[in-house]
């Protein structure tokens, strides 16, 4: 039992409200219901339908359109959630207590895997955010015009706002909590949320993940287009490399480890994202300016595109403003229920530049058939 609830786990589930030992070791379903809140059935609903939406979507965009980037996409995401996610949950179980220590816990939701650590909408939100930012990033003619390596850092963007939207509010409604013991990995911070996740996991992996993916699977001169084997395997080997992408980038704060050497790595952090943000915002106004200069020979917007990021924005705008009062009223960064609050300021940031994407994506008019491929 102490492998699947060691102390740090333990007291991270009792404030949560839930007890981490007697777990089912698979699953476990509860009535959505009787979760700790009411915004955790609407979260579920969000994500999951997003991630079935995005699964036809993807399957549409290959079976018809022959382009089988968003099938790959999609399975690389789960690919790399099944290799990233589980030392994350049992660091123990993988020899890296001394190295990232245990970083945070779920709550329950209404599925649940491995002792209930890894939420079935957790499973979605990795397809479900990945074809949301690379819709929209190859609907605005990123990847025609600027090829594989700006697209993806196009979509690092696009997952940066749309994700940090969802990670500053999760903690202070009870989604998860961050372990405060572990200031190896947790600290520095913003607000509550480690800036090594908002680097890291909100921005590096997608951006790899993408260029991975739209390399080994995407269109490309004297090259035949892969068939379903050939697919899955590049799939793979597209979700398993992710990580080593996020070890490459988290080494320049990494070498500053260390509670004398927190300011060092706040300043690294910051300016990696900084770079995420500059190069972004580039791309993403000249794309706009491109589509409405008729400098791209044609774009099209999808029906995914056009609907989910707009319904995954507006409902987490929604829940960010049922989350204000107790926000307000918070002290020391600290909610009367006993819940860490995020940044305010950046979430609302990164909700003008997810709304400026959204915009973006509705203005597009297609001028070719939605069957153009995404070239590599």
């Amino acid at each position: 039992m102490g492998h699947t609830c060691e102390p740090a786990a333990e007291r991270l589930a009792e404030g949560l409200g839930y007890s981490c030992h007697g777990t089912a070791p698979v699953v476990d379903v509860r009535d959505p219901f009787d979760l700790a809140n009411g915004t955790m059935p609407v979260l579920e609903l969000l994500v999951i339908g997003g991630a079935v939406f995005a699964l036809v979507h993807a399957w549409r965009r290959w079976r018809r359109d022959g382009d089988p980037v968003n099938i790959s996409l999609w399975f690389a995401s789960v690919v790399y959630l099944a290799v990233i996610e589980p030392p994350l949950y049992f660091p123990s179980w993988f020899g890296l207590d001394e190295h990232v220590g245990f970083i945070f816990s779920h709550n329950v939701f209404t599925v649940t895997f491995m002792y209930d650590r890894l939420p079935l909408y957790i499973v979605a939100f990795y397809p479900a955010l990945s074809q949301l930012a690379y819709e929209l990033v190859r609907a605005l003619g990123v990847f025609a015009r600027r090829g594989p390596l700006l697209g993806s850092v196009a979509v690092a963007f696009a997952c940066q706002v749309f994700y940090e939207i969802f990670d500053h509010l999760g903690p202070q409604l009870k989604w998860w909590a961050w372990n405060p013991g572990n200031e190896m990995i947790n600290q520095p911070a913003l607000a509550s949320v480690p800036m090594n996740s908002m680097l890291l996991f909100a921005s590096v992996s997608f951006g790899a993940m993408t260029w991975l993916v739209v390399r080994l699977v995407g269109e490309r001169p004297g090259r035949d287009r892969p068939t379903g084997p050939h697919v899955a395997w590049r799939t793979v080997v597209a979700g398993a490399v992710t990580p080593l992408a996020m070890v490459v980038v988290s080494a320049p704060s990494g070498a500053f480890r260390g509670e004398d050497r927190l300011g060092i790595q706040r300043a690294i952090l910051s300016a990696e994202l900084g770079v995420v943000w500059v190069v972004g915002l580039y791309l993403l106004v000249d794309a706009v300016r491109a589509t409405r200069g008729g400098e791209v020979p044609g774009v099209t917007s999808p029906l995914f595109a056009r609907i989910y990021p707009a319904t995954y924005l507006g409902v987490l705008v929604v829940l960010w403003l049922t989350a204000l009062p107790a926000y307000f009223a918070a002290t020391g960064g600290v909610t009367e229920q006993g819940t860490p609050v995020g940044s305010l300021w950046y979430a609302a940031l990164c909700t003008v530049a997810a709304a400026a994407f959204v915009l973006a994506a509705l203005r597009v008019r297609a001028a070719r058939p939605a069957a153009e491929p995404v070239r590599s």
